[in-house]
Formats: structure tokens, C-alpha cells, sequence
């Protein structure tokens, strides 16, 4: 069966001396790895709309549910190469894809996700196009857009974490507990160990990037202390959460 979708390339990976097994997250199909025959001649077909990032029109055959389709055609749509060429810009979004790669399931449509990645990327290739950007700015507009990913990511699949108030009787509260995945009050609390005490301020930044806009996030101007503090409770919450290790070294 002959099947066609928007996709966008989260990594490849090589096989035997000219073939590469490549995952996309799709349009249509969620997350899909597919196999590509000699994309890697010089004469391919394929040409580079397998570079990583690159959004691109793919037909793919083999039968329904197959575990690895045969890739029949890609057709570039917008490569975000300016992306890939700037190390710290490509860096910080391949932290969203290993998130990406982790958590959602193979074959499984999730088009609120495939439009909210799509979002991001074009965001901050059309910054990194701009001259009105000084580098500081940049490197703070890549974290905000990265964390931005994660925090709707994750509310998108199921996995974010609850930290607006005592999730058991609902009284205000900023310790959260890892192993909960939760805030709670010191009432409910007892026996849980250590939490990770948040500020109002991070609760609050978490909130507002819930609900905003990818095209306005560069009204939210957020302090370093409150960026790290979310980034630290994410990260962490991510890890414990994740149904198997993130392996970042693998999409870099």
C-alpha cells in the first residue's frame, strides 16, 4: 500500500554501505521510521531532503502497520538549514527532538504535535534570519522556544507535570515530588522525601508558556534564575518520566 504525508526528519541512522533507516514525525502517521535505499550515493534521488530537520512531502509503501515501510519519495518543503548551521540553535532543538523521539509512540497520529514542532522551527529559522537579534538574544530565544516545546509536549501527550497547587486536596503548595510528577501540600506530603521547591515565579512562567502563542514568544521576557529553575524541573521531571532513557548523543 502506497501511502503519502508531510514529515519532518528527527534522525537517521546508517545501514550497510549506502542505505540509511530514517524517523520522521508525520502529519498523518505520528511518529514513523521508514527505510531509505542508497540515499547515501551521490546520485540519489533523495538528495538532501534527508538532512535532519528538513520538512518535506514523503510516500512510503509497505503494509498497514509495517514496521519499517520502504521510503519511495521526498519532496523537500522547506529544508530549515539556516537552522542546522547555527550549532547552538540546532543544539538546543535537538533537545526537543530526543523528547519528541521518546515519548510518542510509532504509528500513532498526533497532528496537534506535527503542527506545534513545524511552529517552533519556523519561529527560529525566521529569527536566525533577522539582523535584529544580538547573540544574547538569540541564545535566550532559542531556550525559551526549546522549553516552549517541551511544556506543550508534554501537556499535548499526557505527561506534564502538575505543579499548580497540591494535586491531592488542592491547597496552594510549591514543593514538587519527582516520583508524583505533582506538587503537594506538607499535609500530603509526609513520607515523600525531599521535593524540588519552586518559586511562584516559576509556576507562574510555566503557566504562561502553557497557554502562548509560538508567534509571540518573544514578548515573554523571563529572568536567567526563573529559565533555569523551569528548565532544571522539566528536565528532571522528563527523565523520571520518560519510558526509556533519552539518548542524546544519538541525534547530534
Amino acid at each position: 500500500m502506497l501511502s503519502r504525508t508531510e514529515a519532518i526528519v528527527l534522525k537517521t541512522t546508517p545501514y550497510a554501505e549506502a542505505d540509511l533507516i530514517v524517523s520522521f514525525i508525520t502529519l498523518d502517521c505520528g511518529r514513523l521510521q521508514a527505510f531509505a535505499k542508497s540515499p547515501r550515493k551521490i546520485r540519489s534521488r533523495f538528495g538532501s531532503s534527508l538532512e535532519p530537520l528538513t520538512h518535506s512531502r514523503i510516500s512510503f509503501w509497505g503494509k498497514e502497520n509495517a514496521n519499517l515501510p520502504r521510503l519511495t519519495q521526498s519532496d523537500i518543503i522547506r529544508p530549515y538549514q539556516t537552522i542546522r548551521e547555527s550549532s547552538e540553535s540546532f543544539l538546543g532543538i535537538m533537545e526537543d527532538v530526543a523528547l519528541t523521539f521518546t515519548f510518542l509512540p510509532e504509528q500513532e497520529p498526533q497532528r496537534e504535535v506535527f503542527h506545534l514542532f513545524q511552529e517552533v522551527l519556523t519561529r527560529l529559522e525566521d529569527a536566525l534570519r533577522t539582523e535584529k537579534w544580538t547573540m544574547e538574544g538569540m541564545k535566550d530565544l532559542v531556550r525559551i522556544l526549546v522549553t516552549l516545546y517541551k511544556i506543550k509536549f508534554l501537556d499535548i501527550s499526557g505527561y506534564a507535570p502538575a505543579i499548580k497547587g497540591c494535586v491531592r486536596c488542592g491547597r496552594a503548595g510549591y514543593d514538587f515530588y519527582i516520583s508524583q510528577g505533582s506538587v503537594l501540600c506538607e499535609a500530603c506530603a509526609r513520607g515523600m522525601g525531599r521535593p524540588v521547591r519552586l518559586s511562584p515565579g516559576t509556576v507562574k512562567l510555566y503557566e504562561t508558556l502553557r497557554r502562548w502563542e509560538v508567534s509571540k514568544i518573544e514578548r515573554i521576557r523571563p529572568s536567567g534564575i526563573l529559565m533555569s529553575e523551569l528548565s532544571v524541573l522539566l528536565d528532571t521531571h522528563i527523565h523520571y518520566t520518560a519510558p526509556r532513557p533519552l539518548k542524546m548523543k544519538a541525534f547530534t
